[in-house]
């Protein structure tokens, strides 16, 4: 196994996070990662219907920014999300950053949103105390 270059976890810079997930692409592929855990680059990335050269662009971006971590087993390259390290740095960014992308499926959220939550009046709801309307 060889783990390819990865900045070390106090070198992962805000800017260059932000600017990893800012991708659509970039970002379906975390919130799979987050979901399924460790796969294939070529699974990360084929429900995406991309090229090769592009899957493997955005998969560079991430390892990069320090988003994930890329290992190589013989032909294979592997692919995770650096969860724990990106939560020491910036606590709740991941996760608030694939909540609010809504790339994240039903079974992968922390548990059952409130029905609040959804509806654009939410603030309203909450401070008159009164549940909201379908």
């Amino acid at each position: 196994m060889r783990l390819l270059p990865h900045p070390a976890t106090e070198d992962i810079e805000l800017t260059e996070v932000l600017r990893a997930l800012a991708d659509p692409i970039r970002l379906k592929i975390v919130a799979r990662l987050a979901t399924v855990g460790e796969m294939t680059c070529g699974e990360a990335t084929d429900h995406l219907g991309v090229h090769k050269s592009t899957a493997s662009h955005h998969h560079r971006a991430l390892r990069e920014a320090g988003v994930v971590y890329t290992k190589q087993e013989g032909r294979l390259k592997y692919i995770s999300l650096r969860r724990y390290d990106l939560d020491a740095r910036f606590p709740g960014l991941l996760d608030s950053v694939i909540t609010a992308s809504g790339d994240h499926p039903a079974d992968a959220t922390s548990g059952p949103r409130p029905p609040d939550a959804t509806s654009g009046d939410h603030q309203a709801v909450a401070a008159s105390g009164e549940r909201g309307r379908d």
